[in-house]
């Protein structure tokens, strides 16, 4: 989609048009379902986060200032949904989170899933943020509320880490 496309949904869904709403959502659900599962590893909790963020978005869409800051603000109100969540949920173990059925995930995918784990939380974010869903290093900090310095610090220390977690896996 375009960016003149994405101001004229943009533009038309702060006007309360549903339909609007629902394509510029649309347009950025592949791009919500990656951040989310990157946080919380679940399906059915990002499910739950991007839920929650839609609802937050439809009621405060107004609110925001810069229709070109669109999917950054979507993203931010979504990891926030994903730490609450996270926080919700951190004494709670599923069954269905401890299972995996056999064949239903791609194995590179399910490689780099393995590889994000090994990292903290702000490492993750950060690697998820960048290379997935192409935010800048300048965007990312926009996002977490960091200064750009300490994105690119973490980038690199998560990519020093990721490094070394396949030379171990090559061996």
């Amino acid at each position: 989609m375009s960016e003149l496309q994405t101001e004229r949904l943009i533009k038309a869904a702060k006007r309360k048009n549903a339909d609007a709403f629902s394509k510029l959502i649309d347009s950025q659900m592949q791009s919500l379902y990656k951040t989310a599962y990157a946080i919380v590893k679940n399906n059915d909790d990002a499910a739950d986060a991007i839920s929650e963020t839609v609802l937050i978005c439809w009621e405060k869409l107004q609110t925001l200032k810069k229709n070109q800051y669109f999917k950054t603000w979507i993203t931010r109100i979504l990891i926030n949904e994903c730490y609450k969540i996270l926080k919700n949920n951190s004494s709670i173990v599923r069954f269905e989170d401890m299972v995996v059925e056999e064949g239903t995930e791609d194995v590179h995918n399910l490689e780099f899933e393995e590889a994000l784990d090994t990292l903290d939380d702000k490492y993750r974010v950060i690697v998820v943020l960048y290379y997935s869903q192409g935010f800048s290093t300048k965007e990312i900090a926009h996002i977490l509320k960091i200064p750009e310095g300490t994105v690119r610090t973490r980038l690199s220390r998560a990519r020093e880490q990721l490094k070394k977690y396949y030379e171990e896996q090559s061996v």
